[in-house]
């Protein structure tokens, strides 16, 4: 799956056209390694995310075409949340 439609569809980016912004800033990281809006994600993956001065972990555990508001978050798992973070 896409790395901005999953963005979008866990909703942990609300749009997808701003899922594709962020990851065409350099802001996401899929394991380690900076990752375009067109990247393919995978069950397993580890998304980096720089949202201003905050960086959050996610680790990916679900992949689904449509999902519902209430088990969007289902689809992952929160790992680490910190401020003024930046990739190493």
């Amino acid at each position: 799956m896409r790395l901005d439609k999953f963005l979008k569809i866990s909703r942990i980016i609300k749009r997808r056209s701003v899922a594709k912004e962020v990851a065409d800033k350099g802001r996401i990281q899929i394991n380690g390694k900076l990752a375009k809006s067109s990247s393919t994600v995978k069950v397993g993956d580890r998304l980096k995310i720089q949202f201003g001065n905050r960086c959050v972990e996610y680790e990916i555990r679900e992949l689904h075409e449509s999902t519902k508001k209430e088990d969007a978050s289902q689809m992952y798992t929160l790992l680490s949340e910190t401020k003024q973070a930046t990739f190493d």
